[in-house]
């Protein structure tokens, strides 16, 4: 393999192991801050040992997020430097933001609250978690802003070679990345409440801490719920606006080769790249392709054909990936409908509680699937209709990156293991006991 792939490998490993701590790190801190100012209001001491002990599994995810997103920052440099170069002025000022405003004021509260327990009132105590959870998802946006960016670039013009910044407020206030902050914020929170719930079924299954764990299960519910079904609307919406400003992507995604009007929504197929048709078409519904991306039935939707092969993402894997995203869009809205119908005796529900526990990886997997669909579906652009990938790569040997992208997977590997053996230790572990026992 050339330098270009192994830094594209490089890449994704990278953000793949990057992104497995984010999401919870996300919806984490939100839960976190109401179980605290639950506390806060109620005086009720099983709301403040909730907030002790996801907060433990909270700091572990925000450590290795730090390490492997600070890792990740420094690849636009060693492995991207031609596009640092090319777009830096707008991309650089974007992360600058992000490192020197967000991530030093959630670092600075974070710190602040697991060393305040004892230092400052209930209410200060409570105030600082939710400054982490505010600047965590402030981060957030900074970061999707310069990802949207990316996928449609505004508030530029080239000079002497180079696109320089015109409207910075162009740039952080376009709706696209608007569409992207909440459709990534949504999946991690749906995410947190998974795990949340899924953890807490762990003891329910085996009776153990039942009032605590079912109180926790409870909180992660109302959480999920809400945002797996607000995702199923938002994701709709952020599908409109991809059908816009990225046509090529739409098509890859629905495997649609010749463009047509009144297209369809096929449910089952089976795409043929190399012979740009497909093997198998099952459930075809006349317009509503058409329908879904451009609100008409009647619309014309283009196809791959119209769009030059050097210009095509790869489509199989695109196509992929936004199946398993959707059809665990709708599996988790459908599994949170039903748990919150048996809330009530949820703890007496052992099938439900078994699958909430084996649900744990599935956001996971949507997630990641939902990062293949945005990244892959944009190629082969870095920076879509302006940049190509190729041509955005540092002009280094191939056996160097094959050197760092083997190191990259070692320690990565290491890193996640020691994460995944502490949180695993402390969600055996179960709660700090009440004060007086133990």
């Amino acid at each position: 393999m050339d330098a270009l792939m192994l830094s594209r490998l490089q890449f994704a490993v990278a953000t793949f192991f990057h992104f497995i701590f984010v999401p919870l790190t996300l919806g984490l801190s939100i839960l976190i801050a109401i179980m605290e100012t639950k506390f806060v209001k109620t005086g009720d001491e099983e709301y403040r040992r909730l907030a002790k002990f996801w907060g433990k599994i909270f700091i572990i995810n925000f450590a290795v997020g730090v390490v492997t997103g600070i890792t990740l920052e420094f690849q636009f440099g060693t492995n991207w430097s031609r596009y640092s170069r090319y777009v830096g002025d707008i991309f650089g000022s974007i992360l600058a933001i992000e490192a020197t405003l967000a991530f030093f004021l959630e670092s600075t509260f974070l710190a602040v609250w697991i060393f305040g327990w004892k230092r400052l009132s209930p209410k200060l105590h409570c105030l600082a978690i939710w400054l982490v959870a505010f600047a965590a998802n402030l981060s957030a946006l900074w970061i999707l802003m310069a990802n949207a960016w990316m996928q449609h670039p505004v508030g530029y013009t080239i000079r002497n070679g180079r696109a320089e910044l015109t409207d910075f407020l162009a740039v952080i206030t376009q709706p696209f990345g608007f569409q992207i902050y909440l459709h990534t914020l949504s999946g991690a929170y749906i995410l947190a409440g998974f795990f949340v719930m899924g953890v807490s079924a762990y003891h329910l299954l085996r009776k153990q801490h039942v009032a605590f764990f079912t109180k926790s299960l409870r909180m992660g519910l109302a959480f999920a719920l809400i945002f797996s079904l607000a995702e199923v609307v938002q994701g709709h919406i952020h599908g409109s606006e991809v059908a816009k400003i990225q046509p090529a992507k739409l098509a890859a995604m629905e495997a649609l080769w010749d463009t047509q009007a009144n297209a369809p929504q096929t449910l089952f197929l089976i795409p043929d790249e190399k012979n740009e048709r497909n093997l198998v078409e099952f459930g075809k519904i006349p317009g509503a392709l058409s329908l879904l991306a451009y609100h008409s039935s009647s619309a014309t939707v283009k196809g791959l054909k119209d769009i030059p092969k050097e210009e095509r993402p790869p489509v199989a894997l695109t196509f992929i990936a936004f199946r398993v995203m959707v059809g665990l869009g709708f599996f988790f809205a459908l599994v949170t409908v039903v748990a919150w119908l048996k809330r009530k005796k949820i703890a007496d529900s052992p099938r439900l509680l078994k699958l909430l526990l084996f649900s744990i990886p599935l956001p996971y997997i949507a997630l990641q699937a939902g990062w293949i669909v945005t990244e892959v579906g944009r190629q082969p652009w870095i920076v879509w209709g302006l940049m190509k990938t190729k041509d955005a790569v540092s002009p280094i040997a191939a056996s160097q990156v094959g050197i760092t992208l083997a190191a990259f997977i070692v320690a990565y590997s290491l890193l996640g293991a020691t994460a995944f053996y502490l949180i695993a230790k402390h969600v055996r572990r179960g709660p700090e006991p009440v004060r007086g026992e133990g």
